[in-house]
């Protein structure tokens, strides 16, 4: 069970059922967890084996025993190739040949025909076995599938002596869907191929000091593990010990290695290209953002975007449709076009083997699944085929301003000597109070001052206002303008100066003696280097920008005028950002949200898309948000708008083709002279031609959104 149709099937077998809570599909994994009550899980059972699989209990660590493996589908045998190995398939290619060679060149008489017919029949046995088997247990429940319009064209061909061709038939029928199953599985496992490359076991720090290889999954929480150059991280971890440089690519999707130190962060899959590093364990094997960002790819991939349920939904009324012009054919055109009998069946049987929905079933979940696979590679974890096709609709995204547009990290980006203090000296004094307080703006100033520090003595910190503090015998104040006011110490050149700074969304603090300011230092959240080539990526693409922020509405401005962006609106509590959110839909159309998946929270699930930023090791955020940037990066959410509107394209493109190729053969098959050969390629042409055509996405590369088609 691998295909969507084939999940329809079942679906449809267990609608009846009662006491049956959830289905579960894993397409990739060809696996469905049925949640049932007691009784009816049997009865869900049986159900799907009159439905023409062969359900087999799974229960690998951690897997309820109620997951069912489907084999024996009834549209691609993709495990076992259609019908045996490949050589199975190679030896029914060359009876096939062998059968149309006595056909056309051996001489008349009843032991050469009998030969013929002996040789196509170990063909189509050795080729289609399977094929024919479902399709007579489909015919028995009344479905209309590939196999059962494949078991009735082939016996149809045999008994009225094409032979030959219900032998070539059936050989090449087997091979192209060989073929056609290794590309959708190529599509399927790309994801895997990718990120399933953390090793199985990490050196850890024994409890008696010694190292020792341990599996991953025997490595508890807490423990030290060492990575040495070149090695994979085995575990997501925080560095102790060592200094490196990381490759990212299998998370983040960026290539540029990300130097490491203690307190940084890693992740299982990445690669240590420079220098040894010990880590911190934070996650257990299982738990791994790599082994959660896996989980939720094969989720995606068991969901079906609108495209694909429309597919569905034709194909199941459009091949009941063919077989009934099928009929008619065979039944109408002896008296309509003066065919014999034997020409208007077999007109009819080619009409069945064109009517095959298998190139139409498949344009879409091959193309979806290769969607979603090339976002994931470049970092972008889509949680679903509706969101990868809704992107393309969006008109405007709402954008939050800390950690999405800024670095969400205060710097000291500008600072004045007042009056005639000495600057050696106020910075000093600047970096000795702010090194005592845990605020995030004393934090940037203390580390971007980079002084000696001196000693603090009778410290206290004024709440609301700043600190006080003594330093080299000298009473200090530090802090905002209304401790200033209260002390006196404002002047109309400094409310000036504080203004300047305030339109530019700044932080100020001053730092002054009983008498004067002695200093000013600006911070500020300052904008990250892709926000700018972001938010001109969307505009591109047609899509208005507008931030929503909790900070004040000026610092709103300034950030979003120096970004590029089109609207800001500040002071909002995460309420107020849901209703502007509500606003937007009713203002512009399908809205997005891109936020850090934790205070956004009511805001990303009221938009059409919610993009998460800070993904990475954010189970809010993966949970929250219906897309995930995993490497904050902003310039993503543009890729992902380009990304859908590819996908698409290329949908519609294959929904064309496969449709397009069938009406032309169907024509020819009434009024033309289609044979059963050209039957069998037209079907399966068009089926190799939407598959490959979907592979395509699995090829993308960074899209420039400016001048990008969707093509």
């Amino acid at each position: 069970m691998d295909c969507s149709s084939e999940e329809s099937e079942i679906r449809r077998a267990l609608e009846p059922i009662s006491g049956i809570r959830s289905l579960g599909f894993q397409l990739g994994a060809r696996t469905l967890k049925i949640d049932a009550s007691d009784s009816a899980l049997p009865l869900a059972l049986d159900a799907i084996r009159k439905a023409g699989f062969d359900p087999l209990p799974v229960q690998p660590a951690g897997r309820p025993a109620t997951d069912v493996e489907t084999d024996g589908d009834n549209e691609h045998e993709h495990e076992s190739g259609v019908g045996g190995g490949v050589y199975r398939l190679v030896a029914a290619l060359v009876l096939a040949i062998g059968a149309e060679s006595i056909s056309y060149f051996a001489p008349e008489g009843m032991g050469w025909k009998i030969g013929g017919m002996a040789i196509a029949a170990i063909a189509i046995w050795l080729a289609g076995i399977d094929t024919y088997k479902k399709g007579m247990g489909a015919l028995i429940h009344g479905k209309l599938n590939i196999n059962a319009l494949m078991a009735v064209a082939v016996t149809g061909a045999f008994l009225i002596g094409q032979w030959p061709e219900a032998a070539m038939v059936m050989a090449l029928y087997a091979i192209a869907e060989l073929i056609e199953a290794k590309a959708v599985d190529r599509a399927r496992n790309s994801i895997k191929g990718l990120l399933e490359m953390a090793p199985e076991e990490a050196l850890m720090l024994s409890a008696d000091g010694s190292w020792a290889m341990t599996a991953v999954t025997a490595v508890p929480l807490e423990s030290t593990v060492r990575i040495k150059p070149g090695e994979r991280v085995p575990l997501d971890g925080v560095v102790v010990k060592g200094n490196g440089a990381i490759n990212q690519a299998p998370i983040t999707g960026e290539s540029i290695p990300v130097d490491k130190a203690p307190g940084d962060q890693v992740f299982a899959g990445t690669i240590n290209e420079t220098g040894e590093l010990e880590i911190r364990v934070t996650a257990a094997a299982n738990n791994t953002t790599l082994a959660r960002i896996i989980h939720a790819v094969e989720q995606a991939q068991g969901t079906r975007a609108p495209t694909q349920r429309f597919v569905d939904k034709f194909a199941a009324i459009y091949t009941p449709a063919v077989f009934a012009i099928a009929v008619a054919v065979a039944v109408l055109t002896p008296f309509l076009l003066s065919l014999t009998w034997q020409e208007a069946l077999y007109k009819a049987l080619v009409l069945l083997v064109i009517a095959c929905p298998c190139a139409l079933v498949i344009s879409t979940p091959v193309t979806v699944v290769s969607g979603l696979s090339a976002a994931a590679r470049r970092g972008i974890l889509i949680k679903g085929g509706t969101y990868l096709e809704d992107a393309r609709l969006l008109k405007a995204i709402a954008l939050d301003k800390t950690g999405t547009i800024t670095e969400g990290k205060p710097k000291l980006v500008d600072s004045r000597i007042w009056g005639n203090a000495d600057e050696a000296t106020s910075k000093r004094a600047a970096a000795s109070l702010a090194s005592r307080s845990d605020h995030p703006v004393s934090k940037a100033i203390a580390t971007s001052l980079e002084q000696q520090v001196s000693d603090v003595q009778d410290f206290k910190a004024i709440p609301g206002r700043g600190v006080q503090g003594t330093v080299d015998g000298q009473t200090l104040l530090m802090g905002n303008h209304r401790l200033m006011e209260e002390n006196g110490l404002s002047s109309t050149e400094l409310k000036a100066e504080l203004a300047t700074h305030e339109k530019q969304g700044r932080t100020v603090t001053l730092l002054a003696n009983g008498k004067e300011v002695l200093a000013l230092f600006a911070v500020a959240d300052t904008i990250k280097e892709t926000s700018r080539k972001a938010i001109a990526d969307l505009k591109a693409l047609g899509v208005t920008t507008v931030m929503l922020t909790g900070d004040n509405s000026a610092t709103a401005k300034a950030i979003a005028s120096e970004a590029g962006i089109d609207d800001a609106r500040g002071d909002l509590l995460p309420e107020a950002k849901l209703e502007a959110i509500k606003d937007m839909q009713k203002r512009y159309g399908a809205t997005g949200m891109t936020g850090d998946g934790i205070n956004d929270a009511p805001a990303l699930a009221q938009a059409d898309v919610g993009f998460a930023m800070g993904g990475a090791g954010t189970d809010t955020a993966m949970e929250a948000a219906d897309v995930v940037i995993m490497n904050d990066n902003l310039e993503r959410v543009a890729e992902t708008v380009h990304l859908s509107k590819r996908t698409h394209s290329i949908l519609w493109q294959n929904i064309t083709l496969a449709l397009g190729i069938k009406s032309v053969f169907l024509v020819m098959a009434v009024f033309g002279t289609a044979t059963m050969w050209m039957a069998v390629f037209a079907d399966m042409g068009a089926s190799l031609l939407v598959v490959g055509n979907g592979l395509r996405l699995l090829r993308i590369k960074k899209q420039a959104a400016v001048g990008s088609g969707p093509g």
